[in-house]
């Protein structure tokens, strides 16, 4: 349903107080001026005041907002009208608001024909006037939307377009608004007077902006390679073969294969689950998002659920993407008993929505302990697979050694004897590795040695405690654990 069908259907309804969370004002008036049809509309913002909606006129321009509803609750002069409120989050702390707001909408409740809309950038819902709210969500553009904006900008300045073009920047467009398409087409063309392939990387520059600016979910750059990674060849091979669905998602899904919902790389810390991540976002060749969960936390009622769905949005709007959810145990432990009622209900929305989603967002979700999350996440049909990830054996921590070795003393790797360090550590996680490589670098550079020796990372070896070694009781049970739920082995 669209946005406009969406918000006749709330207004037919009969819900007071109809909050459209949106930043593009002249947008959502267009979408409010449809709806209207024949009606008033009067208007209060922070810059003029109390005004008419359609024409902008001011009425009583130094009313403040607990002013303007407190006359039009009294007088009844709603009756039959649409009243928009903006940029109401500035004066929802405001008791007087509140209270004025809460009056007009048991006026309406018990029968007067009136509609209040609050439009504003930020959600801000007060308790006492949680039950008269109605949220209404401004959806971005789709890609069909996307195309005919351009294709009306583009014969609009008298700029030709390509096809292929046209294709590929509605695509890179997925997750901006109109009013960021079109500032940005503008500066396409004032860059050069025409639309090239290099204005694709004006549009991801601006991507990143607009994500960092939500707060909530981060753009990842991605510099890692599948040969980054030390071993896990079955992790490896199985997200390959997805990646060959996603390529070819439309051909796939056309076929009957069912739209790629995502992984969960679970087990020891330091041994590469976070790397597979970014990995998969190489291996598909699309953007890589991470979604802080903390951040996802609000101190008003409704704002935790409201931040989740903005962050499910945003990442459906810029698909095809991965979504990467760090340490999913800390987000949703407790639910099962102990967690608090935001928890359950942030947990509850991540759940349909991984159950029911269409999109190509791919959910590559890591943890360290599954204990700790509630069973129903591990369903099937929640992720298309669950791997483990243990310690890496000899081989994998061969392939770690070399990697090391090779990103920073690549003209010493002959000179190291690495089948003695592999029998050297036994137990020791990726990063281990990696930690005593480092060491062993900046150990012979204080010495003075021109090269890097075994002998080096020998010591620095003996200087270390293995992952094993201070976790193993935990470690042990973990590895019960994952056996017993019969999770799939990342390694070969």
């Amino acid at each position: 349903m669209n946005v406009t069908k969406e918000l006749i259907s709330h207004v037919d309804a009969g819900f007071p107080i109809i909050y459209i969370n949106s930043f593009e004002e002249i947008k959502v008036d267009g979408v409010i001026k449809e709806v209207m049809g024949g009606r008033k509309g009067l208007e209060w913002n922070g810059a003029k005041g109390f005004s008419d909606f359609s024409t902008k006129q001011p009425l009583l321009p130094d009313k403040s907002l607990a002013e303007t509803l407190d006359m039009l609750s009294d007088k009844g002069e709603l009756e039959r009208k649409y009243l928009v409120i903006k940029d109401a989050h500035l004066y929802l702390d405001d008791p007087k608001v509140i209270t004025c707001l809460k009056e007009i909408a048991l006026q309406i409740s018990m029968g007067m024909d009136a509609t209040v809309l609050i439009v504003s950038s930020m959600l801000k819902l007060p308790k006492e006037l949680e039950k008269f709210i109605t949220i209404l969500e401004m959806q971005y553009p789709t890609q069909g939307e996307i195309i005919t904006l351009i294709r009306s900008f583009s014969q609009e300045q008298g700029v030709p377009i390509s096809d292929v073009l046209l294709e590929d920047m509605s695509m890179a467009f997925k997750g901006l608004t109109d009013f960021e398409i079109e500032n940005l087409l503008a500066s396409a063309l004032a860059s050069d007077g025409t639309f090239t392939k290099q204005d694709l990387k004006l549009i991801f520059a601006q991507k990143q902006q607009m994500i960092m600016k939500s707060g909530i979910l981060e753009m990842i750059p991605l510099k890692e390679r599948p040969e980054d990674i030390g071993g896990l060849e079955n992790l490896k091979s199985w997200l390959s073969r997805k990646s060959k669905v996603f390529s070819q998602i439309n051909k796939a899904v056309a076929y009957g294969v069912n739209m790629p919902k995502g992984v969960m790389i679970a087990g020891v810390p330091g041994c590469g689950k976070s790397l597979c991540a970014k990995v998969t976002a190489q291996m598909f060749n699309v953007p890589l998002l991470r979604l802080d969960m903390g951040k996802i936390m609000g101190k008003y009622v409704g704002e935790s659920e409201e931040n989740m769905r903005k962050a499910i949005a945003l990442a459906e709007a810029i698909s095809p993407c991965i979504l990467w959810i760090d340490e999913l145990e800390k987000a949703f432990a407790g639910v099962n008993g102990t967690g608090n009622e935001v928890t359950v209900r942030l947990f509850g929305t991540f759940l349909t929505w991984m159950q029911e989603k269409t999109s190509s967002t791919f959910v590559v979700a890591t943890a360290n302990d599954i204990t700790k999350l509630p069973p129903e996440l591990m369903r099937k049909g929640r992720f298309d697979e669950i791997f483990y990830v243990g310690l890496p054996n000899a081989e994998e921590r061969r392939k770690i050694f070399e990697i090391h070795i090779k990103k920073r003393r690549k003209q010493d790797i002959n000179l190291i004897d690495i089948d003695s360090l592999i029998s050297m550590t036994e137990g020791y996680s990726g990063a281990d590795v990696e930690g005593v490589v480092i060491d062993a670098i900046e150990n012979a550079f204080i010495d003075g040695s021109s090269t890097l020796t075994t002998e080096y990372i020998s010591k620095a070896i003996k200087n270390t405690h293995s992952l094993s070694e201070i976790m193993k009781e935990s470690l042990t049970n973990l590895s019960k654990e994952y056996e017993n739920r019969h999770f799939k082995s990342a390694s070969k």
